[in-house]
């Protein structure tokens, strides 16, 4: 054989049942899936975000029931799911605009972008958003 048919790389296929359980991803790698996940969020919540909008601007009487949705409960749901749902919706807001700027920082500056950068940047957007939730969870919830 040939020096250079000895020294070709290797690729293997990812076996979903066996590697994706030891596969290590890096926070770059959260933050990406994150960002889909966020926007599918935000997609399949749009009628729950019409909902509470059109509620909440009607009238006096359907902004009662919008308060006393997320008080008491409305049909089946408890309140306290209702807030669930909208804090789900508050983190996907969160985390999308977040690691949007993030993207739209490493689109105007290539120069800037490495791994070590990626890595901060992916901490930073990741801290951020759950901070943020965080905060607004608890106001939600009246812990404040």
């Amino acid at each position: 054989m040939t020096e250079l048919a000895k020294k070709r790389p290797e690729f293997r296929n990812i076996n979903a049942f066996k590697d994706l359980t030891t596969y290590r991803m890096t926070p770059a790698a959260w933050v990406s899936i994150l960002h889909r996940a966020s926007g599918a969020v935000m997609f399949l919540l749009l009628p729950f975000v019409l909902w509470m909008f059109d509620t909440s601007v009607s009238s006096e009487i359907s902004f009662s029931t919008f308060k006393a949705a997320f008080n008491s409960g409305l049909g089946f749901a408890p309140g306290w799911f209702i807030k669930l749902v909208a804090l789900g919706l508050i983190w996907a807001y969160l985390h999308h605009m977040i690691a949007g700027v993030r993207h739209l920082c490493m689109d105007v500056s290539h120069d800037a972008v490495s791994k070590q950068f990626g890595k901060t940047s992916a901490l930073v957007t990741l801290v951020i958003s759950i901070g943020l939730t965080l905060v607004l969870a608890a106001k939600l919830f009246g812990l404040y």
